[in-house]
């Protein structure tokens, strides 16, 4: 089965991370490049989104499209990343999730493959 990781960052992670001094922040990022590798041949693709202020959010459920910067979404939780995984089940997919060591908020939605 598939499904997407939607790593989300919060505000207090990311203060945390900016805090970080060089090698500190060094050694957080290569967990993640060897979680990434543990988990290799489950992983089919995903990125790193830019910063939020980079994004453009489309509002359609207001009569007329309307176009922001930003990303606007309820909160000050911010999407970060994502990937998607095929694994045989949603139980391994949380196994994997659970030994994430980066952002503190991973969501996991199954792909509909149409």
């Amino acid at each position: 089965m598939k499904y997407v990781l939607l790593f989300v960052d919060t505000p207090e992670f990311a203060a945390e991370f900016d805090a970080m001094g060089d090698e500190e922040r060094g050694r957080a990022v290569q967990k993640v490049y060897e979680w990434l590798d543990t988990h290799s041949d489950k992983l089919r693709g995903g990125n790193k989104l830019r910063a939020p202020e980079t994004a453009t959010t489309v509002r359609l459920d207001r009569g007329e499209p309307i176009v922001t910067d930003g990303p606007f979404v309820e909160g000050k939780e911010v999407v970060s990343g994502y990937s998607e995984i095929e694994v045989a089940d949603l139980d391994e997919a949380l196994r994997m999730v659970k030994t994430w060591p980066g952002c503190p908020i991973v969501e996991i939605r199954p792909v509909e493959e149409l």
